[in-house]
């Protein structure tokens, strides 16, 4: 089958679609599987070897293994893609979000295989793919990085191709500029195939807010509404909500003006994303976004619309009504993570052994239970979206479902999402980007309950088979068991009783493998337990089971540098030998995980006594990689 490029003057037959290879991976490539077998349309998956047994290469009706490549880089071979889509008998690619979606050379690849391409013309991701000539086409330019003066600071340097705060650095130190857009070139390099940057004023504590496009190829644009994504870590979005609060009827007219013409002038088919910077009531334009987006969820819920459905219907050549749905309610969504945030939003590797959500909220994800969270993707391992009729419902309702859910696997950033949607500042639309530099200990200050440590002990006790009963003439001896909760040890006692066990100051009303319900100064309440391995669930906190005798632990010198997380090395400082001196704070190993670069840096002025690894060298957690011996005594 053949099609040429449509644009909003000329219109091409397409043929009907009828079998989707969706050039992604994990959640995005799970959710598009989904719209096509509700619409009858056969799915084709690509997968790296480190995918092979990965959800959406499950899912799908057939899976091709992309060869030859590092997992990293697989998804970004479009020769090796449109291979998979003709030898699997695909008609249509779909790009979903990141690595080639936004590729103007994979799209002409795709349609000069004679093959539906389900995005935007190739022209219009060219002027729009790359913020640079983005900025260009709105009359707009960047600045020059070598003429980037004290004056220009704070700036922002940004990945000229892609998105999700890979390749961005906020550089306030003109003598951090150079360091900024190396790693920023790497990083974009890495997961976009493209290291191409550009440097712009940063403007603090705005709101991002954006407009969602689709457009057909007879001429019509919809703008769907707004959207605020403005609490975001290290430019990565975390909670979205539609539409975006708080705005004038004007500057929400302004903004949807504004993205309608940014996709006239490069005659835009398909979904797309317009993004701004709002501060003191005025519209900043960021970028257009020429694909489907991560927060897509939530206008699909306040508009009732299908998009990735209307990607493929417009793909086809349909037209679209002449106005958009109305827009009902009011929908926000969470991005769950496997990463830390207490510990500098470090990722989190291991297996999810659990995931489940309430119905009443959607969940998209690219995990089952049971699945390997690995250090070659990204750490989102799902999104959670809730629908109601008015903002606070919507918050109320997905901030009680995060707060059920069940997770058991790698540490998540739950906590950090149900504490921020109930924020005042949130609760009240006042937030801006720089949310989680005012309020992130406060959101991550660990919430000990002291009797969490006790229901572990109960349910293992009786997981193993301890007898609660018999008859002693002496009393037994308290039983002690030992935790680890948030870097801390705990040791917790109960005792023996003739009905069953008791533990001081409070009444075990029941006690077995997976539930223990305690009363509590007259309060019954209730501890879901559940284990895996030497990890033990209790309601929403995990804790690590430590033997009765600890072993002896491994003894670090003073001044070693551990690896915080599984990855690569991808860099040293350069000149960086043993015996070198280095400066407090200096930068030292650069360490790749999840496509995010981490840097590891001296602790202290002193000399470097050790370096134990190298370049490109695979590193687990706690791995050794350099000793910086302090000048100070």
């Amino acid at each position: 089958m053949t099609t040429s490029v449509t644009s909003a003057t000329s219109v091409a037959s397409v043929a009907s679609v009828t079998s989707v290879l969706v050039a992604n991976r994990g959640e995005i490539a799970c959710r598009i599987f989904r719209t096509c077998g509700e619409s009858g349309i056969r799915t084709v998956a690509v997968h790296s070897d480190a995918d092979e047994n990965a959800l959406h290469a499950r899912v799908a009706d057939t899976a091709v293994r992309l060869p030859g490549a590092a997992p990293a880089d697989t998804y970004l071979r479009g020769d090796l893609i449109v291979k998979a889509a003709v030898a699997a008998g695909a008609d249509a690619v779909h790009p979903g979000y990141g690595f080639l979606s936004e590729n103007a050379e994979f799209a002409r690849a795709v349609l000069d295989a004679g093959l539906v391409w389900i995005g935007p013309p190739p022209a219009a991701i060219e002027a729009m793919a790359s913020k640079t000539r983005a900025k260009e086409l709105m009359g707009l330019a960047p600045l020059a990085s070598d003429a980037v003066t004290e004056a220009d600071l704070p700036v922002l340097v940004k990945a000229a191709a892609g998105g999700g705060g890979r390749g961005m650095r906020v550089v306030r130190r003109l003598e951090d500029l150079a360091d900024a857009l190396e790693a920023a070139r790497a990083e974009a390099a890495s997961a976009f195939g493209d290291g191409e940057v550009f440097v712009e004023p940063y403007v603090e504590n705005g709101r991002h807010v954006e407009v969602q496009i689709l457009a057909d190829a007879h001429g019509t644009v919809w703008a769907l509404g707004t959207r605020d994504c403005s609490l975001q870590r290290r430019h990565q979005k975390v909670i979205e909500e539609a539409p975006a609060p708080g705005l004038t009827p004007e500057l929400d007219a302004e903004l949807r003006t504004l993205a309608v013409r940014a996709a006239r002038a490069v005659d835009y088919v398909g979904a797309g994303t317009v993004e701004f910077l709002v501060a003191d009531g005025r519209a900043h334009f960021l970028e257009m976004n020429t694909r489907l987006q991560v927060e897509h969820p939530v206008t699909e819920a306040v508009f009732g619309l299908d998009l990735v459905a209307e990607q493929i219907r417009v793909a086809e050549g349909g037209a679209l009504d002449a106005e958009p749905p109305r827009a009902r309610g009011h929908a926000v969504e969470a991005r769950l993570y496997a990463e830390d945030p207490a510990k500098d939003w470090t990722p989190q590797t291991g297996t999810l052994h659990r995931l489940t959500v309430p119905s009443s909220v959607r969940l998209d994800t690219g995990f089952e239970d049971g699945d390997p969270i690995g250090v070659h993707y990204d750490p989102m391992l799902a999104k959670v979206v809730a629908h109601a009729p008015t903002r606070a419902e919507a918050i109320r309702r997905l901030a009680g479902a995060l707060e059920q859910a069940t997770i058991h696997g790698p540490t998540t950033n739950r906590d950090l999402l149900v504490r921020s949607l109930r924020h005042e500042e949130f609760a009240s639309a006042r937030m801006d980007t720089g949310f989680y530099d005012r309020h992130l200990p406060e959101l991550t200050a660990p919430a000990a309950d002291p009797h969490v440590p006790l229901a572990a002990a109960l349910a293992d006790a009786a997981r193993t088979g301890s007898r609660w009963g018999g008859w002693r003439n002496l009393p037994s001896r308290p039983q002690t068991k030992r935790y680890a909760v948030d870097g801390e040890e705990i040791e917790v006692g109960y005792a023996h009783g003739r009905t069953g066990p008791t533990a001081e100051g409070v009444q075990v009303v029941r006690a077995d493998a997976h539930l223990v319900v305690l009363e509590v100064d007259g309060v019954r309440r209730r501890f879901e337990v559940a284990r895996h391995g030497d990890e033990v669930y209790v309601n929403t906190t995990r804790l690590t089971a430590l033997p009765r005798f600890p072993a002896p632990q491994t003894q670090h010198t003073p001044g070693s540098l551990l690896a915080p997380m599984p990855g690569t090395v991808v860099k040293l400082a350069d000149g960086l030998i043993t015996g070198s001196s280095v400066q407090a704070g200096e930068p030292l190993v650069w360490l790749e995980a999840m496509k995010m670069q981490h840097v590891i840096s001296a602790p202290a002025a002193g000399t470097v006594t050790a370096l134990q690894v190298t370049a490109g060298q695979q590193v687990e957690l706690g791995t050794l990689l350099a000793v910086v011996e302090s000048d100070r005594p």
